[in-house]
């Protein structure tokens, strides 16, 4: 083989060897960061949370129809960020009430919490519990910075730019956890 082509191929190796190690090192930067990133997408998120969050049951009687009556709802509006497949056998609050769907949530006033729904059959209320973003990322992954996101681009809350660097870094952080 030609010594000048032989040269280009070696160096091509190089720099593709180098770009490996280069991303290595910024995707165990940016795994670091995560939970940093989650609550400054929060942070960017809560004030259109009391805009466009829903309120959710806190208690409520349930007839024989199936329909709710005498309900109570939570005071500050909330966007459901995640939604677990195998909810939690028990509350915290009270071992004796089974979980049957549990969210994770961001309130108005930027706080990450989980809902956990229990209904006995004649009662449905719910505990919210206070969750840090450390374990809202280990329990519900990378899909709840994605609603973040598309809350972002969708209420023009960053820039174009920042929007565009949020994209390729949660793509980098889902193909990480793959």
């Amino acid at each position: 083989m030609d010594p000048i082509v032989e040269q280009g191929f070696d160096r091509l190796l190089d720099i593709i060897k180098e770009t490996k190690e280069k991303q290595e090192q910024t995707a165990a930067i940016i795994m670091e960061k995560d939970t940093v990133l989650l609550n400054e997408m929060i942070a960017a998120v809560a004030p259109v949370v009391k805009e466009v969050g829903s309120e959710f049951l806190q208690k409520a009687k349930q007839d024989s129809k199936g329909d709710l009556y005498d309900q109570k709802y939570y005071p500050d509006k909330m966007v459901i960020l995640g939604k677990t497949e195998q909810p939690v056998n028990f509350r915290p609050d009270d071992p004796k009430k089974k979980v049957t769907q549990q969210f994770c949530v961001v309130s108005e006033k930027g706080g990450l919490f989980e809902l956990m729904f229990s209904n006995d059959g004649f009662i449905v209320d719910t505990y919210q519990a206070p969750l840090s973003a450390e374990d809202a990322l280990a329990f519900y992954g990378y899909d709840i910075m994605y609603m973040l996101y598309s809350a972002i681009r969708e209420y023009a809350l960053a820039g174009e730019d920042v929007l565009e660097a949020l994209n390729l870094t949660l793509g980098y952080l889902q193909q990480k956890k793959n």
